[in-house]
């Protein structure tokens, strides 16, 4: 997977230094000059953004292939059961993970409540109340991607140093979802609101009812689903593959296979970061529109290549992120006030 020649709008970051740990970058987050670049050359882009009409309905049609699937499976022999949890269950819920991702773009509806709406009854198969506050930390890994004490999306130190070796990194792969879940206590911790209670009492009483419907069988079934299929699990690759430094230089790299047919195209990660006002069904037409934007970077081919040579390759761990600082503590605690702020008042 080595880097091409001739790099348009996003050649490699030559002000990454290494400080033992992590690569610190000099530079802004790079999306947002590319956003206007690429728009000065082709502003017919825009119209590519707003909700795709298709969302709501692929995420219904997924709640009740789960809803069916943890009724059916509630009387299955382990070995069946596993084998339904762990490729339909992963793979359903991960890509409801991702609708949740759409809908904290605000690209299932117009209105932000009814994308609210849509994103906790994507949540309802996985078992685990997630919507709220994943969009919360999401946009502003957006806006400050890599930025030391915002971006909750980078590893903490203390993952760099416990999973740096083979079995660490397969380990730290394995429980993914608790990271992603407790990091942001540590590093950006946020108060919750109304909302966050809201998305935790209805999915409360939707594994209630999957419970007294489908048994532990039906219920362990979406929750072990969702965790499974965030841990070593072939849609999961993409993780790793959006922002972990394999590709020297390049801190977004996209992936353009088939799971993106699973996934909401979040493997059009350049185009995604680059245009996050447009939704995963028409990304592939930024690259259609503008192919020598993307076509000239790197790109991987496999999501499971790309888990495994993270696995393997001695010189990638947690810390092969890049971070940086653009702004001081005064700023930092301001952005919170501003995010809080909005947040109650939505």
């Amino acid at each position: 997977m080595p880097p091409s020649a001739g790099f348009v709008g996003n050649a490699p970051d030559s002000s990454l230094h290494a400080d033992g740990k992590f690569q610190w970058s000099q530079q802004q987050e790079p999306h947002a000059n590319r956003r206007n670049t690429i728009l000065a050359d082709y502003p017919e882009i825009k119209k590519l953004m707003g909700p795709c009409w298709m969302t709501k309905w692929a995420v219904l049609l997924t709640v009740g292939i789960q809803a069916t699937m943890a009724y059916n499976v509630r009387n299955l022999t382990w070995p069946y059961w596993l084998f339904f949890t762990y490729f339909i269950s992963g793979t359903l819920n991960h890509m409801m993970t991702l609708a949740i991702h759409e809908m904290s773009h605000n690209l299932g509806f117009k209105t932000r409540w009814m994308n609210r709406a849509l994103a906790i009854t994507a949540n309802l198969c996985m078992g685990i109340p997630a919507a709220v506050s994943f969009k919360r930390y999401h946009l502003e890994h957006h806006r400050y991607q890599g930025e030391d004490h915002i971006d909750v999306d980078v590893p903490t130190s203390i993952e760099g140093v416990l999973f740096k070796s083979r079995p660490g990194k397969a380990l730290w792969l394995l429980l993914q979802p608790a990271f992603y879940s407790l990091r942001p206590l540590i590093t950006n911790p946020k108060a919750p609101g109304k909302w966050e209670y809201i998305n935790i009492a209805v999915i409360v009483m939707s594994d209630a009812l999957v419970y007294h419907f489908c048994g532990l069988n039906g219920l362990l079934y979406l929750v072990l689903g969702t965790l499974l299929g965030m841990g070593i699990h072939p849609v999961a690759g993409h993780f790793v593959a959006e922002h972990y430094v394999l590709m020297p230089g390049f801190e977004t790299v996209s992936y353009y296979g088939p799971l993106n047919w699973v996934t909401f195209n979040v493997g059009y990660h350049n185009e995604h970061h680059d245009f996050p006002s447009i939704p995963g069904s028409r990304l592939h037409k930024v690259r259609e529109i503008a192919p020598e934007y993307y076509d000239v970077l790197p790109q991987y081919g496999s999501w499971s290549q790309v888990l495994f040579e993270y696995v393997s390759r001695s010189d990638i761990t947690p810390y092969s992120r890049v971070k940086r600082v653009t702004m001081s503590k005064n700023e930092r605690e301001q952005i919170q006030v501003r995010e809080m702020k909005a947040h109650l008042a939505s």
